[in-house]
């Protein structure tokens, strides 16, 4: 049996890109979002050097956040 795959393709405007991501992100608990951001570190320390033991709490918004 010989099975075929349906290519999908969604279009997003640029600027829609980063209404979505907000959205996406606000969904989400302050523990995941902190979680997923300590994943990323490690996963970037692991491939550019060790891990840091201290890591400085920097916070910034944009201003045209929802």
């Amino acid at each position: 049996m010989h099975r075929k795959m349906a290519k999908v393709v969604n279009y997003v405007k640029p600027e829609d890109e980063d209404y979505l991501d907000v959205l996406f992100w606000r969904s989400k608990t302050s523990a995941e979002r902190l979680q997923e951001v300590t994943r990323l570190r490690r996963n970037y320390y692991r491939l550019n050097g060790s891990f840091p033991e201290k890591i400085t709490k920097v916070i910034t918004t944009r201003p045209n956040d929802l």
